[in-house]
């Protein structure tokens, strides 16, 4: 049974130059027949259910729904949904697209944690990656939020832009830190197929960092967010104690959740699927009173063991021990202790810090082993 709730709203002012996930140009009469699409999947996947812990409103840009839309989506919720009292519902939100009023409403609506994707506080950077606002209207919408009454603030930052510095990368971490956060994301950035700064860089216009100086980025945020009171507990994720996101920790300890809306996807007994990636054929599909699966997958006990580990090896507390049962598997852990890759931690093993640079070589290892 399910306690987790993601809420997919796949609505953009325009495309980053380095993002492939699904997501549509906003308009608002596409909006409000979505929106209505959702209640009428939220009725049809409410069976399983137990009492929520995690609700996550991601995208995309959510806080683009017509005034009202969020408010009216989590009073459908409210209604076929029961809620722990210290239930964490996060919406993400872009600089370029929030104001005073459009913060409270979110917080009106039960909204109590805001992921602000600023990625970075540097304008030349910012229009690398094709954002819509600028390191100026970051620095509003973290104040904005705080000034609203927001108590759980995360900030997404990007490091290994084209054209970043170390220098630069430094600044922007401890001015994001100056905003007084309770969580922090770090992401490297990884160039995707199909999208323009792919193309950019297969044609030479665009050059990233080396690995030296992307892996010096890594490290440095490290140093400096620990140093400030920030606990790294995931390998791109930092939080002040007690603010860790507790809607993503479920994903990494592969707890069930349901995932609605156009290319969500869902983990429910066993059993992996997403819904179709179009807005489109979302909307027909569940005005016909269908499902707007798109596939799914049944784990078996390899596909276990592997998320098992991929999933735990990225969170800094890693994995049991004990979940390492074949004596190939053993062995491999201890090749890559030695190799100072993986390290016990009571009777848990993790990545170490050079580990998490080289996680998809230590992981592929152990799958060998399986």
């Amino acid at each position: 049974m399910f306690s987790s709730l993601y809420v997919h709203i796949p609505f953009c002012i325009r495309k980053c130059r380095y993002c492939d996930f699904y997501s549509v140009k906003a308009d608002d009469a596409l909006m409000s027949a979505y929106c209505e699409a959702l209640k009428k999947e939220i009725v049809s996947r409410k069976a399983g259910a137990q009492t929520l812990k995690t609700v996550y409103i991601g995208g995309g840009t959510p806080s683009l729904l017509p005034e009202g839309a969020i408010k009216r989506l989590s009073d459908h919720i409210s209604g076929f949904f029961d809620f722990a009292p210290d239930a964490e519902i996060t919406i993400e939100a872009n600089p370029g697209a929030i104001d005073d009023k459009i913060l409270q409403n979110l917080l009106n609506s039960g909204v109590n944690r805001i992921s602000l994707g600023i990625q970075s506080l540097v304008d030349a950077e910012l229009s690398a990656l094709g954002r819509v606002h600028n390191s100026e209207d970051a620095v509003s919408a973290v104040i904005s939020a705080r000034r609203a009454g927001f108590r759980n603030i995360s900030l997404d930052l990007i490091y290994g832009i084209p054209g970043q510095s170390l220098d630069a990368w430094r600044r922007t971490l401890l001015k994001a830190i100056d905003l007084s956060p309770e969580h922090i994301s770090a992401y490297e950035l990884t160039p995707e197929k199909n999208t323009p700064l792919y193309e950019d860089i297969q044609d030479g216009t665009v050059g990233m960092p080396d690995e030296s100086l992307a892996a010096d980025m890594f490290m440095l945020a490290d140093e400096v967010l620990e140093a400030r009171g920030f606990r790294h507990y995931e390998i791109s994720n930092y939080a002040r104690p007690g603010r860790e996101c507790r809607h993503n920790l479920n994903y990494w300890d592969r707890g069930e959740y349901l995932g609605i809306g156009a290319a969500a996807h869902s983990f429910i007994d066993g059993v992996r699927y997403d819904n179709m990636p179009d807005v489109e054929g979302y909307i027909t599909a569940l005005a016909k009173d269908g499902l707007p699966t798109g596939g799914s997958l049944k784990l078996g006990e390899e596909d276990i063991m592997k998320e098992i580990i991929f999933l735990g090896l990225r969170k800094v507390e890693g994995i049991d021990l004990n979940v390492l049962k074949a004596p190939s598997m053993a062995v491999a852990a201890d090749e890559l202790i030695l190799n100072g890759l993986l390290e016990r931690r009571g009777s848990n093993i993790g990545l170490t810090r050079r580990g998490m640079l080289l996680s998809n070589e230590v992981i592929l290892k152990l799958f060998e082993a399986l």
